[in-house]
Order: C-alpha cells, then sequence, then structure tokens
C-alpha cells in the first residue's frame, strides 16, 4: 500500500461488492452490499452505475472479467461463505467480532445478525480514515456496538492493540481477516496467527483467507494468475506470501490453532452457484480458511513449523 493513500485492492474488493449489488436481481444476489458503492473512486462508481443498465451489464462483466480473471466471481462467492461462517458463530453465541485489516468491509452495517454484537475493526490508519469518513457520511453517528482501532499489522503487536482497547478476552471472539495475509511478510502472518492462538479465549474463531504457496513461489500456474498479480504489483500491493494447503493443518498447529474449515475458490464457486460456479475459471489459487483456538490451549508455546 502506498503511503498515505487507501487500499487499491480494498477498493477493488468493494467494486466487486457493489458489482454484485448493482447488476444482480436482489433474490439472486449473493452479497447484499449497499455501503460498497460509496468507498470508491468516481470512475468506479460509474462502472457500477452502468453494470446496473440491462444492455451494458453484460459488457461491465466482460471487462472485469478479461482484467481480473475470476477476481469478481471469487470475490463475491468467499464474501458469502465468511458472511455465512459470522452467522453460523452468532448462532453458536460467540457476540465478539474482531475485523482485521477492515478495509471497506461493511459487515457492522450489513448483517442484522451483527446489530447487537460488539465489532472491533483493526486497520491501517490512512485506509481506517477514509472508511470511518464515508460511514459518517452514511449513516451518521457509527453504532454505539461498532470501535475503530488503528493500526498497522504489517509491524504492529496485535496482543498489544487488543489489550489496549479494553476488550473482555475471556469471551470467545470470532476474528475475520479477510485479504490482507498474502500482502504481509511472513514474519508479520505468523506473530499475528500466534498473538490471536494465545490472546484470544478458547474455542475463538479465525477466518482467514490466503494465496496458495505454489502461485507465490512459481510451482504451480493457475489461469489468469499472472494477469491478476501485475496488476497488484502495479497498485504497490504485490503478493507476497502463500500458505500450501496441503500443510496448512500442520502450520496451524504450530501456531496453536485448529483447522476447521479450507476451501478453494472453485469450491466456494460451486457452493453457492452450483453448476455455473463450477463452470468458473480464474483465481482458483485463493483460498479461505476456518480454525479454532482450542479449547485446551497447548502446555507450551507453540513453535514455528518447518
Amino acid at each position: 500500500m502506498k503511503p498515505g493513500r487507501a487500499s487499491r485492492t480494498a477498493q477493488f474488493a468493494a467494486g466487486f461488492r457493489a458489482l454484485e449489488t448493482a447488476r444482480r436481481p436482489a433474490r439472486d444476489r449473493l452479497v447484499e452490499d449497499p455501503f460498497a458503492v460509496h468507498f470508491l473512486p468516481a470512475s468506479m462508481r460509474a462502472l457500477v452505475r452502468v453494470s446496473a443498465l440491462p444492455a451494458l451489464g453484460g459488457l461491465v462483466r466482460a471487462n472485469v472479467e478479461r482484467n481480473w480473471p475470476g477476481a469478481m466471481t471469487s470475490g463475491v462467492a468467499r464474501t458469502r461463505l465468511i458472511d455465512d461462517w459470522v452467522r453460523d458463530a452468532v448462532r453458536d453465541g460467540i457476540d465478539l467480532i474482531v475485523i482485521l485489516g477492515t478495509g471497506f468491509d461493511s459487515r457492522a452495517y450489513r448483517l442484522p445478525e451483527l446489530a447487537t454484537m460488539r465489532v472491533v475493526e483493526i486497520d491501517h490508519p490512512d485506509t481506517q480514515a477514509l472508511k470511518r469518513a464515508g460511514i459518517a457520511r452514511l449513516v451518521g453517528t457509527p453504532p454505539a456496538n461498532v470501535a475503530y482501532l488503528a493500526a498497522d499489522l504489517s509491524s504492529a503487536d496485535l496482543r498489544d492493540v487488543l489489550r489496549a482497547s479494553n476488550l473482555n478476552l475471556s469471551r470467545r471472539a470470532f476474528v475475520i481477516w479477510e485479504g490482507v495475509t498474502h500482502y504481509l511478510p511472513a514474519m508479520s502472518v505468523e506473530r499475528t496467527l500466534r498473538e490471536i492462538a494465545t490472546t484470544c479465549a478458547p474455542g475463538s474463531r479465525l477466518v482467514f483467507t490466503y494465496i496458495h504457496r505454489g502461485l507465490i513461489d512459481g510451482t504451480i500456474a493457475f489461469d489468469g494468475a499472472n494477469l491478476s498479480r501485475d496488476r497488484v504489483s502495479g497498485e504497490g500491493e504485490p503478493w507476497i506470501f502463500g500458505f500450501d494447503p496441503a500443510s496448512l493443518a500442520t502450520d496451524l498447529a504450530a501456531y496453536g490453532l485448529t483447522l476447521c474449515e479450507d476451501h478453494g475458490a472453485d469450491n466456494y464457486r460451486a457452493r453457492y452457484w452450483g453448476e455455473a460456479g463450477r463452470r468458473m475459471r480464474g483465481f482458483s489459487f485463493y483460498r479461505a480458511a476456518l480454525a479454532e483456538v482450542p479449547r485446551e490451549r497447548l502446555t507450551s508455546p507453540p513453535g514455528r513449523p518447518a
């Protein structure tokens, strides 16, 4: 991310949600996000408006697919998957939501299930300033259940950030870390995972997205990946970190976490769009995982996986 500027990739993710909201009939939308369009620059807002026109919506979608192969369908389906995991956690009695690297995530405002939850948004000061200004324009005073903490997670100690917030960390939490890990150096990702495992109460859950390590180290070729990778690098936000899905459970165990679910874009697109989703291509390297802080903590500090 370039200094003094909000994350461009966070704006792209918001743009995909805005397009889903504008171009599909309400009954067919995977995600309903009326806030997303308001965080976009003028050129992207115009594109969203055009996408709602029957004669031009298909052209807009084709243009997005050409420039970001599979990114929009992957982004929308993964957001719906995480929404469903959040709802499951709320039904299970979790009432503290912590969103790391929030970007323009609007779950605190668009999901009715979170209206009475304590929601804490933690993000880089530049992106958070733009987010808070947008929310103030849209809803006025932010809901009393939402708190904002400014921190650069590439260097900040999450444990210190959480403790300084006066949160009741004895409560189980649901931590959302969407669209972040692949922009951070390995030591930042590892440190954050350990801090979640040792700071959050047993039974807390973490959802995070990640990129297949094979794309990062060049050992696996994925359709359309080079174009997307070049675009994010051009925005000053290159992908630099990934996990190997085959060893993810072992890696998380070393940090003190238990893997519950792990899904790639091909899987979660098919989950929500059925046969149409199985025909979608691109962004197959992008994944979403759900983990849990064990009910019984490790007796010795977790070590770094080999």
